[in-house]
């Protein structure tokens, strides 16, 4: 649980009653994507490159957490990875992923989740304070969830302490990003990281990544290029359960690297991804 103090929020507006409703979004969209899958599904559109995918679930059930927000919350903002934004007036933003792990959906591989945060000031990692968030594991059917200061839950049950431990006995989570240069330039700072750790893993949902590094199935976690919809719960959740998601350089996490973990082995990877350079330019 974090000590973070919480913001003056809108008068009405608690910490506990946003994470209820991120609750509620989350599981209610991960029941229609998994009711709804079709046997075979396709791809709808590209986003980055021609191997990022957008499908028709996508847009549905982003169209249906906006839909929801409008009429539960329509003075906040709504910020989606699928571009259906909508301006505020209340200070807070709710930043949502309708499919993280889109690809994995298309494939029918068993790692996607429903993403939905709500950020007080800009939606920015730099700037923001995340207030509540939610993610729900499609196809398992868990839901992890946190408030800030309130602590992170699986299925209700609060997440218990998890004793960190030595890098070389960390099992570490990553993902790569779809641009062909950013891949190089990954599996090079992959090759300068993997001789120092337990071993690699690569699930394909950054929101799970980050819940797993909350629950003790990862010891650390590191990825470039996420934006705010993949990690603004998945964040909350790893902080409230007592772990820490940094930058590099001093820098806040966002877009350039993200890096979650605990105790001496999170800052030992750091210290491996400043000197493979791992948040230089790469045209991607």
């Amino acid at each position: 649980m974090t000590t973070s103090t919480v913001p003056a929020l809108p008068d009405g507006v608690t910490v506990p009653a946003l994470r209820a409703l991120a609750l509620s979004l989350a599981t209610e969209a991960g029941d229609v994507i998994r009711t709804l899958r079709p046997e075979r599904v396709t791809v709808a559109a590209t986003k980055s490159s021609d191997v990022d995918p957008v499908t028709a679930m996508d847009r549905a059930v982003e169209e249906l957490l906006v839909a929801r927000l409008t009429t539960e919350r329509p003075e906040d903002a709504i910020l989606g990875e699928e571009g259906d934004d909508v301006p505020g007036t209340s200070g807070l933003t709710w930043v949502v992923d309708p499919i993280d792990g889109t690809v994995n959906y298309l494939y029918g591989v068993a790692a996607y989740s429903v993403s939905v945060a709500v950020v007080a000031g800009p939606p920015d990692p730099a700037e923001w304070t995340v207030l509540a968030g939610c993610v729900h594991d499609v196809v398992a059917d868990r839901t992890w969830s946190a408030g800030l200061g309130e602590g992170a839950t699986l299925d209700g049950v609060p997440l218990p302490p998890v004793e960190p431990a030595p890098l070389a006995r960390s099992l570490v989570g990553t993902g790569f990003g779809y641009a062909a240069s950013r891949r190089a330039a990954q599996a090079r700072v992959l090759t300068q990281v993997l001789p120092h750790v337990r071993d690699i893993r690569r699930l394909g949902s950054a929101a799970i990544d980050l819940c797993l590094v909350a629950q003790g199935s990862y010891d650390l976690y590191y990825e470039r290029g996420l934006n705010p919809w993949d990690m603004a719960a998945g964040s909350l959740i790893a902080e409230e359960a007592g772990a820490r998601v940094v930058g590099l350089h001093g820098a806040a996490p966002g877009v350039t690297v993200t890096v979650a973990g605990r105790g001496p082995a999170l800052d030992q990877l750091v210290g491996l991804l400043e000197a493979a350079d791992a948040d230089a330019p790469d045209g991607a």
